[in-house]
């Protein structure tokens, strides 16, 4: 008897053991064949017409100066037939409804634009693009705040000459690449007063294959990214700039996180650590001291024109999904591209973004408060914010003492002084938040980066009724509840009751 549960005792530790081991390179060529597929995304090109990119290029050996994209959980394809994708379809709004080209040079240089139906809007990219700085009217930019004190935003919007931007071609067919009518088509004004992309499309000049004008005092051979920003110092306003870069790299397909250039003279301002983590290097136009010559250029829409703007003065029907559903059920009401960005500026954080940490290690609940703060915002700004919620210390001292009554859960109350932390501390603050509180103002458009199951209290004066964070909330899936004030001053019991039913449902 003691022979025979012996043999079989070492049956099942063999059984075991060998199952372990199946399971172990199971997930483990998962995960090698999951970054090999992402990397074939990012990396094939999907037309013979590419080549244009890669002429004198040598892009291989350049590549080293780039940074590589992250494997996100939230990641699909962004260009798998954008001809086929529904017109107002989340994405169509969202990813890559940019699905009719329009080549306007393929000899010498070549540029084309991508046109969206959807969202009214091109991503313009083009190759042997001279960008000539001087004839380029605004201040030089990335100044601190402090040294231009006072200058006005006129002075720091670019202001195009004729032949500002370049590009090699047969001046046979026109000594402008395009004219009023394309750009009326394909880069529409829409309700933007001055659209600073459409003038420098409008500037470039079409230099002859021949020409020994088009000299170059440095060469940029990888993607570059030019940007034109307007409120650059308002988070809200900057974030749908960083999707807008991030989506014309995805639908231009690059196969590694291109450089940027600022096309625009802004100070620096402290939201410039996050376009530098996102992507492979950043500098002003004006920093270059003669002419620039890109390899590869790429023309980011204004973030006027992505979703996250319009979506405050049109419908937009789209809920948030996850990206494993959505793969295996398609939905064009529902979307996880926001996730999939969220995820991106996580990840140029250096924060883990795996699948497997979707779920955050529960060492207590994270209840952030985001604060409005007095800063110096920009050279016009007199450091003195407008206050959406009057009594914010009031509301923010009856939160502390509910956690403080409440010691049978483990809740922290994160004081979100943003004005004070930098960008990757307050990316922290929010992955790692359980519920996000705060008034309405641009701090809470943090959310974009929350992680799944993160819930959302919004405090609503009646002066600031706008639906900015609510509608980011949908379209990433999160739960969210507003409390809509009468003028600006919130009563501390029915914030505290609200609260008290959001924890409960979290098992407090």
């Amino acid at each position: 008897m003691n022979k025979t549960h012996s043999k079989l005792l070492k049956i099942v530790i063999f059984l075991f053991a060998l199952n372990s081991l199946s399971l172990c390179l199971y997930f483990s060529s998962h995960h090698h064949n999951s970054n090999n597929k992402q990397e074939e995304y990012h990396s094939s090109l999907t037309s013979n017409d590419r080549s244009h990119t890669e002429n004198n290029s040598n892009s291989n050996s350049n590549n080293v100066n780039l940074k590589a994209w992250p494997i996100l959980p939230s990641y699909l394809p962004w260009t798998q037939n954008p001809n086929k994708v529904t017109v107002r379809s989340c994405e169509a709004y969202f990813g890559n409804g940019f699905g009719r080209r329009i080549d306007v040079l393929l000899s010498g240089g070549w540029f084309r634009c991508l046109y969206s139906e959807t969202l009214r809007s091109s991503i313009c990219e083009g190759g042997s693009v001279r960008m000539v700085p001087e004839r380029i009217k605004m201040s030089r930019g990335g100044e601190r705040i402090e040294e231009v004190i006072g200058r006005s935003e006129e002075e720091e919007l670019p202001d195009f000459e004729n032949g500002a931007f370049e590009i090699l071609g047969s001046t046979a067919r026109s000594k402008w690449l395009v004219d009023e009518g394309f750009l009326d088509a394909f880069v529409p004004d829409g309700n933007v007063m001055r659209h600073t992309m459409r003038g420098l499309i409008r500037s470039i000049r079409v230099v002859d294959n021949n020409s020994k004008e088009f000299h170059c005092d440095l060469w940029i051979e990888e993607p570059t990214l030019l940007v034109t920003r307007f409120e650059y110092a308002n988070l809200f306003h900057t974030i749908t700039d960083w999707y807008s870069a991030y989506v014309a790299s995805r639908v231009t397909d690059l196969p590694y996180r291109p450089h940027l250039i600022f096309v625009d003279g802004h100070s620096r301002t402290p939201l410039e650590g996050t376009w530098k983590a996102l992507f492979s290097s950043v500098r002003y136009a004006k920093e270059f001291s003669g002419s620039v010559c890109l390899r590869h250029a790429i023309l980011v829409p204004l973030g006027y024109e992505t979703a996250l703007f319009k979506g405050l003065t049109e419908k937009i029907n789209c809920q948030g999904a996850s990206a494993h559903d959505l793969w295996q059920n398609p939905d064009d009401q529902k979307t996880a591209r926001l996730s999939e960005f969220g995820e991106m500026i996580r990840a140029a954080f250096d924060f883990p973004v795996s699948r497997h940490r979707a779920e955050k290690p529960f060492s207590g609940h994270n209840v952030l408060f985001v604060r409005r703060e007095d800063y110096l915002a920009h050279p016009r700004h007199v450091g003195k914010v407008e206050s959406r919620l009057s009594n914010e210390q009031e509301v923010f001292d009856s939160l502390q003492t509910w956690v403080s009554n409440h010691l049978e859960c483990k809740v922290n109350l994160i004081n979100g002084l943003f004005a004070h932390m930098s960008m990757k501390e307050q990316v922290r603050a929010v992955q790692d938040a359980s519920v996000i509180i705060g008034a309405h103002g641009a701090g809470l458009t943090h959310i974009v980066s929350a992680t799944p199951k993160t819930i959302i209290l919004e405090i609503i004066s009646s002066y600031f009724r706008r639906p900015h964070f609510q509608l980011i909330a949908e379209w990433k899936g999160l739960e969210y509840h507003a409390i809509n004030l009468d003028g600006s001053h919130a009563h501390p019991s029915v914030v505290i009751d609200r609260f008290s039913r959001i924890m409960k449902s979290l098992g407090c």
